[in-house]
């Protein structure tokens, strides 16, 4: 018998992915401390949030197969969260236009016999060269104040990235290819709506 299937996120993108791919899941977010520690980088960041994500529902749902994933926006080797306010998105935005940061996003998957497997997606984006009141304009749409790097590629802010390099969903933040070879490595395939066991 195939496992309830729990997303540790409140994340209305991560829900559209997992719903696009036909699954049925049930949401249970995660409220875990995202300060960094000393001399982590922004991959091994991600990669541990997922995992205490997934870990922190797991506690709750023993039962089921937990979804946690965390993304970060990374430019000059300083991370971007999300922004405090309108000037503080627009000052991010101004940072990144017309120039090529990274984004990481880890996802893990926390199993009923207690495995907790993980991995990060990178992926390159590369933003369109634009000026301030581009910026002012696209942040009084109000899409990026709860987006890392004050954007979200699945809106909006298609008008500012010029190309990919990878994968977009794990833009979104929800790496979907990951995710499944993660799934697999626990011992479940997708199996196009649903999960079977993996032989």
């Amino acid at each position: 018998m195939t496992p309830a299937l729990v997303l540790a996120s409140q994340s209305p993108r991560r829900e559209q992915l997992l719903k696009m791919l036909g699954l049925q899941f049930d949401i249970s977010p995660a409220d875990v401390d995202e300060t960094y520690r000393k001399g982590e980088n922004a991959k091994a960041h991600a990669e541990r949030l997922a995992r205490e994500k997934a870990l922190k529902v797991s506690a709750r749902r023993p039962e089921a197969l937990v979804i946690g994933s965390d993304t970060v926006v990374v430019l000059d080797r300083k991370v971007l969260g999300k922004p405090r306010d309108h000037e503080e998105a627009v000052e991010m935005l101004m940072r990144l236009q017309g120039r090529t940061h990274r984004v990481e996003t880890g996802i893990a998957i926390a199993t009923p016999d207690q495995l907790v497997l993980s991995g990060v997606e990178s992926v390159r984006v590369h933003f369109r060269p634009f000026d301030r009141d581009i910026a002012e304009a696209y942040v009084a749409t109000q899409e990026p104040m709860d987006k890392a790097g004050a954007y979200g590629i699945q809106g909006f802010g298609a008008a500012i990235v010029e190309r990919i390099e990878g994968d977009f969903f794990a833009v979104m933040g929800l790496p979907i290819g990951r995710m499944l070879a993660v799934l697999r490595a626990a011992g479940w395939r997708y199996n196009f709506q649903r999960l079977v066991r993996a032989e």
